[in-house]
């Protein structure tokens, strides 16, 4: 992150949309620079290396999954995608290729600033190694160094996948992961096809973890694309 105040680049065709988001961003303390299409954007994100960036998906030239993968070659730099409400196809392939949340249009300069502070501390998390730390969000408290896991201070008991799973959602703290990398990540490369047993481990841990697994509120679905662990204060995506 920039040693003033972080600089995003923000990648929109939209003029309205561009300036919604800008004004946003200004308002909180962020430096914006601006490209209108893909091109310009990898080109600006190479000559800039901004903190973060803030992608649309639909652009006039290359798309934003062709802009993510460029960038992806050879930086680490927090993408924030942006989708049309109904495309969760779009959303899963983005997360896939390197995207590390989305925001669904519409949606508020609230979430829009609550996602980039999220995907900013994820950022500094992954910088400094601090994946031995404790995880809070509410009354779960996650002790990742110790591998012990408190509801209400009393401890839970997890089986081996249960805590894998619950692992990888609190080292993303407050983003989403896709279907595929929690499977990638608790259950092995080429396990793809245990979407099933995903579900089922799932439902298990909300019971262990959640006051009401029906209604859970830390381990949140997002329809038709994956899981979050939910972060205090953080709005829920609007599907």
């Amino acid at each position: 992150m920039t040693e003033s105040r972080p600089l995003v680049l923000l990648v929109e065709d939209e003029a309205h949309m561009r300036k919604f988001v800008r004004i946003a961003l200004m308002n909180n303390g962020y430096q914006i620079i601006e490209a209108c299409t893909g091109e310009e954007a990898v080109a600006l994100a190479a000559a800039h290396t901004p903190d973060l960036i803030v992608l649309d998906l639909g652009l006039p030239d290359i798309d934003g999954f062709e802009v993510t993968r460029r960038v992806r070659e050879w930086s680490e730099v927090p993408v924030i995608v942006l989708s049309a409400r109904g495309q969760e196809q779009d959303k899963v392939r983005a997360l896939n290729g390197g995207a590390d949340d989305y925001l669904t249009k519409p949606f508020g300069p609230a979430e829009l600033v609550a996602r980039l502070a999220v995907a900013f501390r994820h950022a500094a998390r992954s910088r400094t190694d601090a994946f031995g730390s404790v995880i809070v969000a509410g009354d779960l408290r996650i002790d990742l160094a110790r591998r012990i896991v408190f509801v209400r201070d009393a401890e839970v008991h997890l089986t081996p996948i249960e805590y894998r799973l619950l692992a990888t959602l609190a080292k993303h703290a407050g983003m989403v992961l896709t279907q595929r990398q929690l499977l990638r990540e608790v259950w092995g490369p080429g396990e793809g096809h245990q979407t099933q047993a995903l579900r089922v481990h799932m439902a298990q841990l909300r019971r262990k973890v959640e006051r009401d697994s029906a209604r859970p509120r830390y381990l949140v679905t997002e329809p038709g694309v994956g899981y979050r662990l939910k972060v205090e204060g953080l709005p829920v995506a609007q599907q």
